[in-house]
């Protein structure tokens, strides 16, 4: 079979040119900071089951993407940020094989499967969560492998033990990652529209299988928190209080929030909302079944993710699964027919990749003006994104001129490859912040000293990330605990001076630096400053 039929192949060298490339090019973030400082503390402190951040119980989360990193932690490197991300670009490649496996499975069309794999492979938030050490990528591309399963269990004859037996092991590690999350958001969508569309037929062949995949999807799941709570009731009681708070007062949004969520699929914006307009589709896709059941799924899914009052953008990522598989079906019926269309059915089409060609044109003239103080040390990942996007852009007018889709859909994947390759290098230049000061200076004073160096209030995950170790914190969640040094070493932030000041009314208190933490220079996070004070007792 040539390289340019053997679309799974394809799909693999595509997934590793968008999740695998220049995976360090970008700082470190609040959430992955908590993930690789709990990972770091398995492998340092040996909290493997009875997880913690800055040595202080971290059961908010299930364990499997902090062990799954601490052990490219071990393999790789403590330092190397493309091993602490390499977890994540495994599962985000794992899930778009698998949208591509399940859109073969249920349509039978190998080029419809690659579309949707492609598809995506470069949507927005898909690509980000692949790139990002957090947990959401993990859930999903778990739970997609298992609904691959679920959807063989109800439609195969042959081998209804083992899928449920596996489905349900990979349910449980879905549920190990992030909690019920996938559960709720895209297994229970899935199961809606499958029920919609392709019926339950025959249910009574498959009960017992059925049964089999919630016992060990329980099994899996409750594992951990169940051996956490044993031996460590109280914190998961208190831990378990705060975090259920959070899901009826915290960043609690209007049912609507999420109604624009195609446009988290990025440059496939446009394609998605169109795909979503069933009396316009159902008569046009190759496949009506199919596409009601992927629409059914999007939309299901989004629904129940506006039912809960805490919504956050990074929450559709679920969402973009389904949405990418329905998206295929739109973008496939242009395969077939764009050069046949009506104009007015056209012009969504020509706004869409016109305007991704337009950006490509428009980088060499937008980048040197904006980077003309950069370009001394960035020119040559400059030039190469310039003449790849330029190139890019001249190639989809073209194309579009000739009315051949195909290539312009291939050559839209290219453009992210291309960002991905040459552009993001770039990022690492832009707006550093000149009053950058790392929270490893303190240990230049600690170790001049010898003296010890606490937080007064709150800590920063990723000062923690950075400092290496945990920093005990004097707040106790009721009050200040003194050191019992005459001398020590204090980061405390502006806000708590006075309280600082109050609890060591006796003590004479020095400022003796500020570490700024802020990677980029227009923005100033107030968690990412601390003054360093020298405490002394009288």
């Amino acid at each position: 079979m040539k390289l340019k039929d053997n679309y799974l192949l394809l799909l693999v060298l595509v997934c590793l040119a968008i999740f695998f490339v220049n995976l360090d090019a970008i700082f470190v973030n609040i959430m992955e900071a908590r993930n690789f400082a709990t990972a770091r503390e398995m492998l340092n402190l040996d909290h493997w089951i009875f997880t913690t951040l800055n040595n202080e119980p971290r059961y908010e989360k299930p364990p499997l993407p902090t062990w799954l990193t601490a052990i490219s932690m071990f393999l790789f490197g403590m330092k190397s940020l493309f091993a602490l991300r390499l977890p994540a670009a495994i599962m985000g490649s794992i899930s778009v094989i698998f949208i591509y496996k399940l859109g073969l499975k249920f349509t039978a069309n190998r080029r419809y499967a690659f579309i949707s794999g492609l598809i995506a492979a470069t949507s927005f938030y898909i690509l980000y969560s692949g790139r990002d050490g957090q947990w959401d990528i993990h859930t999903h591309a778990w739970m997609i492998m298992a609904i691959y399963g679920i959807y063989k269990l109800f439609t195969e004859e042959t081998s209804k033990y083992s899928n449920a037996i596996i489905s349900g092991i990979l349910i449980g590690c879905s549920f190990l990652s992030k909690g019920p999350v996938s559960m709720y958001a895209l297994l229970l969508p899935f199961l809606i529209a499958f029920g919609v569309v392709f019926k339950y037929r025959d249910f009574k062949k498959n009960w017992f299988p059925v049964v089999l995949m919630l016992v060990m999807a329980t099994i899996v799941s409750a594992s951990w928190s169940l051996y956490v709570y044993y031996f460590d009731t109280q914190a998961v009681a208190k831990i378990t209080d705060r975090e259920t708070g959070r899901w009826l007062d915290y960043n609690v949004r209007p049912f609507y929030y999420y109604w624009s969520f195609v446009i988290q699929s990025g440059i496939w914006t446009i394609p998605a909302f169109v795909s979503l307009l069933y009396p316009y589709l159902k008569n046009r896709v190759f496949n009506k079944p199919g596409y009601k059941f992927t629409l059914w799924w999007t939309l299901g899914s989004v629904v129940l993710l506006s039912i809960i009052p805490e919504k956050k953008s990074r929450y559709l990522l679920p969402v973009l699964i389904p949405l990418a598989l329905n998206t295929a079906f739109y973008i496939e019926y242009l395969f077939r027919r764009f050069d046949m269309l009506p104009k007015k059915e056209k012009w969504v089409v020509y706004f869409n990749f016109g305007l991704i060609a337009f950006i490509g044109l428009l980088f060499p003239i937008a980048g040197f003006i904006y980077l003309n103080e950069l370009l001394p040390s960035i020119w040559p990942w400059f030039l190469m994104t310039s003449i790849c996007l330029f190139g890019i852009g001249i190639l989809m007018f073209y194309y579009l001129k000739k009315n051949k889709i195909k290539p312009v859909f291939y050559l839209s994947v290219w453009f992210i490859i291309s960002v991905i390759f040459f552009g993001l290098p770039i990022a690492k230049k832009l707006e550093v912040n000149p009053e950058y000061k790392s929270i490893l200076a303190v240990d230049t004073y600690r170790e001049k000293m010898d003296i010890p160096v606490y937080e007064f209030k709150d800590f920063t995950p990723e000062i923690i990330w950075e400092y290496g170790r945990p920093i005990k914190v004097l707040w106790n969640g009721e009050t200040y605990e003194k050191p019992s040094e005459n001398e020590f070493l204090l980061l405390n932030t502006p806000i708590n001076y006075d309280s600082m000041l109050e609890t060591f009314p006796d003590y004479n208190i020095e400022k003796i630096d500020e570490i700024d933490m802020n990677p980029v220079g227009n923005t100033h996070k107030n968690r990412l400053y601390r003054d360093l004070y020298l405490i002394k007792k009288p």
